[in-house]
């Protein structure tokens, strides 16, 4: 048998992915699975946006890059940050990685040593401690119920930054309960982090532009631009261009970490696809009137499951500000016992139950460091979305 290293003793497979693959099994079992475990937009990527990409396939833009990005490409990232966010950056000071998830991991490894602390509100997104086990840090999740709004106060991060916390992850719009922090909300994390010096933050903003009814998106170095010289602005065109499979993220920040994350890269998958890049330059100097008009959809299909979970006993559902999921308390159920006589003792077996009986894909919250919720993304069909929530009624109430 193969002796594998030891730093992977302290990861998982990412819980939607799994979730995902045994639905996937389903389906080549001839069962009707509906999955509403991935975080993928259901549209199809902008027709400017393939265009562009044949038209540099054509070009022949099909050798290797800059390993962080091209010139192009870097400069586009600037005008996007003072365009939409009111940043100025040079290009020196960008780094574009194979997706928003390279550039957190290669800014993780270029920041943390064993003994840091890295803390991120929970629910968080599933790999943020895996990757920062990974860099030999310690994550430290701190509980933001909904009750809190699922989000991190200024408080409770004052009482749990020590003399070993290295770096505060910040996720706005959340992954998985769609919680944006305020304007208000973010100068009150800034006062707090103005007091620690030592604390990085990284900002993970990949939903900025899925946001719904009047809540106006911040970014922390916006807020507070002395935080400026010591936060990583991540974002990408995966979520709000619909470009997942495109795999293009990146992050605006001091020059010596973008420095520092391009040595990382270079060791590991060097630089991006060369079309996707060029697909990128194009993707955000488009108008956001199509986006708005996904927004739109994604907001229907938000409230229609809101309704139809209120009317579930056993589940409870706050409002998000954007992202496209719904994250339901399912703590009233979890007791209860299944037509065959199984007692339902945690999410992962609600989320089992309901992938079996239902034939629906959820992600147990517990893989997000919140038990007892679970996670739905509502970027799939509005009629395949609706029978899914019925399909959920019916298992719930099918419950003793």
């Amino acid at each position: 048998m193969t002796q594998l290293a030891q730093r992977l003793s302290v990861v998982r497979p990412s819980a939607s992915i799994e979730i995902s693959r045994r639905a996937a099994e389903m389906r080549r079992e001839g069962l009707d699975v509906i999955s509403l475990s991935q975080g993928e937009p259901d549209f199809e990527t902008p027709a400017a946006i393939r265009d562009a990409a044949k038209a540099a396939l054509d070009a022949g833009a099909t050798r290797y890059t800059d390993v962080d990005g091209t010139p192009a490409l870097k400069q586009a990232i600037v005008e996007k940050f003072r365009r939409d966010n009111g940043l100025d950056y040079q290009t020196s000071e960008i780094s574009v990685g194979a997706g928003g998830k390279q550039v957190i991991f290669n800014a993780l490894m270029a920041l943390v040593d064993p003994g840091d602390e890295v803390i991120f509100a929970a629910p968080h997104w599933v790999s943020y401690p895996d990757m920062v086990r990974l860099a030999g840090g310690t994550p430290k999740a701190l509980t933001c119920p909904a009750e809190r709004g699922f989000k991190l106060g200024a408080a409770q991060l004052a009482e749990a930054i020590t003399p070993q916390t290295k770096v505060l992850i910040l996720n706005s719009p959340g992954n998985p309960s769609g919680a944006g922090y305020t304007r208000d909300e973010l100068a009150a994390l800034a006062e707090v982090l103005l007091a620690h010096p030592q604390v990085f933050v990284l900002c993970d903003d990949i939903y900025e532009y899925l946001v719904y009814d009047d809540f106006a998106f911040y970014t922390l170095a916006q807020v507070e631009p002395a935080l400026k010289p010591r936060t990583l602005t991540i974002n990408g065109v995966s979520k709000g261009h619909a470009m997942t499979g495109w795999r293009i993220g990146f992050g605006a920040g001091p020059a010596d970490l973008i420095k520092a994350m391009a040595v990382m890269q270079s060791q590991t998958t060097s630089n991006p696809a060369s079309v996707s890049q060029a697909a990128a330059v194009t993707a955000l100097g488009l108008p956001l009137d199509e986006i708005r008009a996904r927004n739109a959809i994604f907001a229907e299909r938000r409230d229609r499951c809101l309704a139809a979970f209120a009317e579930i006993d056993g589940l409870s559902c706050r409002l998000p500000e954007g992202a496209f999921y719904l994250f339901p308390n399912c703590e009233a159920l979890l007791g209860r016992r299944t037509p065959a006589g199984d007692t339902l003792d945690s999410d992962q077996d609600l989320a089992r139950y309901l992938l079996e009986a239902g034939q629906v894909a959820v992600v147990p919250g517990s893989a997000f460091g919140l038990p007892g919720y679970f996670r739905i993304s509502f970027a799939t069909d509005t009629e395949r979305l609706m029978e899914a929530c019925r399909r959920i009624a019916e298992a719930c109430a099918a419950l003793d």
